[in-house]
């Protein structure tokens, strides 16, 4: 089996089964995935082959293998990938996330869909206002320039009073984890983070991470879901207004294990706020 690139698990792929394993006492989310697993939609994820504890050495591991899928990920920003294939994938992922959107869980499993989990994405105006100032009083020493915490004010002033927690959602669909083969998209990948949101959740993280394509995939976005793309770009705004806040107050509280993290956040930040990203003066290249 070869590894593969995970920043919270071990991964091992072999020729037709994928094993991620992680120490039992670190987070809970491949629980709530294993759990999650045999329940969703018929061919939306690989399956779920077996999964438990085991004991290695002196420590306690948790370990769920799959099915392995066919393909290999786009990845962020779809290097690579042309215009007509971006458009046919966001097509085929759209539809996939449709599909988990008019899922209707049994009781039990919506029980685990609603249990909390600190996911970083937008619940109410006053949670991302709250973060916002939890932002500016751990950024004592100016890490994040005080235009890019006012721009960040200016967005919560904007955000509904209340997200929907209505339907199941992925909330982690960026293109590092579906798979395509062939040009077309064969599964999509780590339930970790699956909960009850809205749709737009989903949608945020499918447009952001598609590098050059964003205008192509928001376009595929509204037509399936006879949305404006206004209105998708005002919710995609204030998701990762949302998402930002949070990851930088974790950067700035963990300075030294997430340095990385902060240079990363601070540019998307600067492109949010200063660029506005969502709200290109010229049509987002495609």
């Amino acid at each position: 089996m070869t590894t593969a690139e995970s920043s919270s698990h071990h991964v091992y792929v072999g020729a037709d089964v994928v094993v991620k394993i992680i120490d039992a006492a670190g987070h809970t989310r491949l629980n709530r995935e294993i759990a999650l697993a045999p329940h969703l939609p018929a061919g939306l994820t690989p399956p779920l082959l077996n999964s438990g504890h085991h004991r290695l050495g002196t420590r306690d591991v948790r370990y769920a293998c799959y099915t392995r899928a066919r393909g290999a990920a786009p990845g962020m920003g779809m290097p690579g990938v042309d215009a007509a294939t971006a458009r046919s994938l966001a097509e085929e992922a759209v539809q996939r996330l449709d599909r988990l959107h008019s899922w209707t869980p049994s009781a039990h499993i919506g029980r685990i869909l609603g249990e909390p989990l600190d996911h970083g994405g937008f619940t109410s105006r006053s949670a991302l206002v709250a973060e916002i100032e939890k932002l500016a009083a751990l950024n004592r020493d100016g890490t994040v320039p005080r235009r890019l915490v006012d721009g960040l004010t200016a967005i919560a002033e904007h955000a509904p009073d209340q997200a929907r927690a209505v339907v199941p959602v992925h909330a982690d669909c960026h293109w590092d984890n579906w798979l395509v083969q062939e040009q077309r998209v064969t599964a999509l990948l780590d339930f970790e983070w699956a909960r009850f949101g809205e749709p737009a959740d989903d949608w945020f993280f499918l447009a952001r991470f598609s590098g050059p394509h964003a205008h192509t995939v928001l376009d595929v976005i509204a037509r399936a879901t006879t949305t404006s793309q206004d209105a998708l770009r005002a919710a995609c705004e204030i998701r990762e207004a949302t998402y930002l806040a949070s990851d930088l107050c974790i950067a700035l509280e963990q300075p030294a294990t997430h340095s990385r993290m902060a240079t990363e956040r601070l540019r998307a930040l600067e492109e949010l706020t200063v660029g506005r990203y969502w709200w290109p003066r010229t049509p987002m290249p495609s």
